[in-house]
């Protein structure tokens, strides 16, 4: 993972289309978080999330700013990296873990949305907290202008209050989570090849 991030963060094309990736997926957790909320019930702890993730995506945005560049304006398929898996990601993830979540609680409805939001967030949390890292070290390491130490902060705090909730949800949690956690990590493996597939193709064609 490391020697292709580095190539993305060397070169500003590949650059800037990977923190528009990463602005699309953070602006679609966000989406599914606020589509997961119980109308009457919401916690001002899912409000937060939802927000924050929003704000992620707005801030990775912003960061394209700091380029020369036209491109990047929108979430089109050729202004982010690996585009079909980028979108499929987060909604296989959600589908395959409603399922198995459904068939171990039997849950439908409201419960079973709000049981998938638990822990589907928490894979996505575990993730963010291996890859921002890597990717701000990366950053620090290469001088570039760019920045994520913010969302990582926040990524973090994210991740202890997911674990608090699923606790609070059931006390055997983290039997299931191993489940979900494989299945994030297949989709994310998948996702991570079809990038780097990419990013290798276009040092090729430099």
């Amino acid at each position: 993972m490391q020697k292709i991030l580095t190539s993305i963060v060397s070169d500003n094309n590949l650059h800037c289309k990977w923190i528009n990736t990463l602005s699309y997926m953070e602006n679609c957790g966000a989406r599914k978080i606020s589509a997961c909320e119980q109308p009457q019930t919401v916690q001002l702890m899912q409000l937060k999330h939802a927000a924050e993730e929003h704000r992620h995506a707005y801030y990775l945005k912003k960061q394209l700013l700091k380029f020369d560049t036209e491109n990047c304006k929108t979430y089109a398929a050729n202004d982010m990296l690996a585009s079909l898996y980028t979108r499929q990601y987060l909604h296989q993830l959600d589908i395959k873990s409603s399922r198995f979540i459904k068939e171990i609680y039997q849950l439908e409805g409201e419960e079973l949305r709000y049981a998938s939001y638990l822990f589907v967030t928490y894979a996505i949390e575990v993730r963010a907290d291996e890859l921002y890292p890597i990717y701000q070290n990366i950053l620090t390491e290469l001088k570039s202008k760019v920045m994520v130490k913010s969302i990582i902060l926040e990524e973090e705090g994210h991740l202890e209050e997911m674990t608090a909730q699923l606790e609070e949800f059931d006390t055997d949690w983290k039997t299931k989570a191993e489940l979900i956690l494989a299945i994030e990590d297949k989709l994310f493996t998948e996702w991570f090849e079809a990038i780097s597939k990419e990013v290798l193709s276009h040092d090729i064609i430099s």
